[in-house]
């Protein structure tokens, strides 16, 4: 089935269809989007109570509902200095120790840090053999992605791709999937260490938007101001804070974290198809 789903993908117009599901989740339509945000709140059981806005009917267009924020208290963060924060809301579907640069994909499949950073070698080389969390959003997750350790923007790479869906079903049985699909690359200092966190696009994600570089603010479609294929080394360098928000994706997708090695130990309960909050201990910084 996995199979078939994948070829399914192949011979669908991705980019199409996403443009299409970016535009009329952007229409104000009125009844049509209320009916649209209740539904979708019906039918995931969306907990409408974290919400910063909890009344359906203030959100104007579906995509101002979908990258809704929260209470500042829904989310509390872990107090402990060394804890390193959970960046989204989802599901982990795959953690661990890196093979050298081989990262798992899903069972039987990983794929190479040169690949996911766009044949970037030498930024890919600080992360050789340290930890990874991959998290997958699902569509009635919240949306917006936060910092795990406060952080000094190094450097930015924008990705285009396909847009493959990156459920587990496509992440089975198909190769260097988040490879293969736009990314944004961001490589942060914390110290005397650096990390990275990979935003990946997906099927139906409208756009990729970051609230850093300040100033200069990143975000993908409709018209990219950052190079492709380039690693580009932002003006000043902004920092921001551990748990303040990054970024957030206008549908759902998938957040890498990488660590060098010796600076993150996962917590013992951060294992594949466990569900993880915005905030919670993924871990334990250990380095410097």
């Amino acid at each position: 089935m996995s199979r078939w789903f994948v070829l399914l993908q192949h011979s669908l117009p991705k980019r199409g269809l996403s443009d299409l599901v970016g535009w009329l989740t952007r229409l104000r339509a009125g009844p049509l989007t209320q009916i649209a945000i209740r539904l979708f709140i019906r039918g995931f059981g969306v907990d409408m109570t974290e919400a910063a806005d909890p009344e359906p009917a203030s959100y104007v267009t579906f995509n101002a509902f979908f990258t809704r924020a929260l209470r500042s208290d829904a989310r509390p963060h872990a107090r402990e200095p060394a804890a390193v924060l959970c960046p989204a809301d989802g599901k982990v579907s795959e953690c661990g120790r890196l093979d050298g640069a081989r990262l798992v994909q899903a069972k039987g499949i990983d794929y190479t840090l040169t690949a996911l950073f766009d044949g970037d070698a030498s930024l890919a080389a600080s992360f050789e053999h340290g930890d990874f969390c991959t998290i997958y959003l699902a569509p009635y997750d919240y949306h917006r992605v936060h910092m795990p350790l406060a952080g000094q923007l190094e450097a930015l790479r924008y990705v285009p791709g396909a847009l493959f869906s990156v459920n587990a079903a496509t992440a089975a049985a198909l190769p260097g999937l988040f490879c293969r699909n736009e990314r944004v690359v961001t490589v942060f200092r914390a110290g005397e260490e650096r990390f990275a966190l990979v935003m990946v696009g997906a099927l139906n994600v409208g756009s990729i938007e970051l609230t850093v570089p300040r100033g200069q603010t990143f975000a993908n479609r409709p018209h990219a101001r950052w190079e492709a294929g380039v690693t580009h080394r932002p003006d000043g360098q902004p920092t921001l804070d551990r748990g303040a928000e990054y970024g957030r994706f206008n549908m759902g997708s998938t957040v890498i974290l990488l660590a060098p090695p010796g600076m993150l130990r996962l917590d013992d309960a951060v294992v594949p198809g466990r569900t993880v909050r915005v905030g919670q201990a993924l871990g334990w910084r250990t380095g410097g």
